[in-house]
């Protein structure tokens, strides 16, 4: 299948591409950046130059596509209803080149905007309120009616693997320049975690299997406490670990303080049973134990 990725040069895209040449598919991914098209050329894809504002590219890439994998995603913090539309009106433009195809549109999602301590299934719907991307997810899953195998797939908070840029390498940041390994009042919240090829994988079998309007979880570790993860940083870089009031958590942990207090643990059994998806990989304490996180100097 010839399938149109965005977001194929990030950290999960740069393991989703490989995946799915590997299984015979061509590849051609978005690059806004000379950097990110020669990392595609690298890795073996096509190169389609433009980005998410670029609609035109989007459509006419599309247009051309057996099927789509959207990844990308403007991730600042600070704008968060501006990428939310950004990320609908994208979405929207792929889903309307696949209408009336039945070709997959396989997006990527997010955990957040769900109740604090339930173990969230694929079934539960978020609250909107609380999370502006749910309005992209809604969008992808009424394509169904309209003839795309449209499906969104709900990535763990923590995917981790090497070259992890996201909630973990920060947390890592802060213990570095604080000097101190913290968590949030008893640390017994749970983040939900998967590693990036074991996401990859189910990526792929997504596009290949989904049936239209299926929501899927990207989760191998159903919830890992925040403090068993402020131990294992606390101890590679040989710092105290400590418990940081929630009245002094953002002050103490800034944009991440919201995220970290979160306790959403997922599971993805009816995933499984639904694809075949078995994760294979470290799970996160395990790879964080491996010491990768770790080898960057200070900041």
């Amino acid at each position: 299948m010839r399938v149109f990725v965005t977001g194929a040069s990030g950290f999960i895209g740069s393991a989703v591409v490989p995946e799915l040449i590997h299984a015979g598919h061509q590849v051609i991914g978005l690059a806004r950046s000379e950097a990110s098209a020669q990392a595609l050329t690298a890795a073996g894809a096509e190169v389609q130059r433009g980005s998410l504002e670029d609609l035109g590219s989007l459509r006419a890439s599309a247009d051309a596509a057996g099927g789509v994998i959207h990844l990308a995603y403007i991730h600042d913090f600070s704008q968060m209803e501006a990428a939310a539309r950004t990320d609908l009106r994208a979405i929207e433009t792929l889903g309307a080149a696949l209408e009336g195809t039945n070709r997959p549109l396989v997006i990527a999602s997010g955990f957040m905007g769900f109740g604090m301590g339930q173990i969230t299934t694929e079934r539960d719907m978020p609250d909107a309120e609380v999370y502006p991307r749910v309005a992209s997810a809604d969008a992808a899953l009424a394509l169904a009616s309209g003839g795309v195998r449209s499906s969104v797939m709900r990535l763990a908070p923590t995917v981790h693997g090497e070259g992890d840029p996201g909630f973990i390498a920060a947390l890592i940041g802060i213990a570095r320049n604080k000097g101190v390994s913290g968590y949030i009042a008893d640390g017994s919240n749970r983040w939900p975690a998967v590693h990036r090829l074991d996401a990859a994988h189910l990526f792929r079998l997504a596009l290949e299997q989904a049936p239209a309007g299926s929501t899927l979880h990207a989760v191998a570790d159903e919830g890992v406490p925040v403090r068993a993860i402020a131990e294992v940083i606390g101890r590679h870089l040989n710092l105290p670990v400590v418990s940081v009031a929630p009245d002094a958590a953002g002050e103490h942990f800034g944009w991440l303080a919201r995220f970290l207090a979160a306790d959403i643990p997922g599971s993805s059994a009816l995933t499984r049973t639904l694809l075949g998806w078995q994760p294979t990989h470290l799970g996160l304490i395990d790879d964080l134990e491996q010491g990768h996180y770790f080898h960057t100097s200070p900041a």
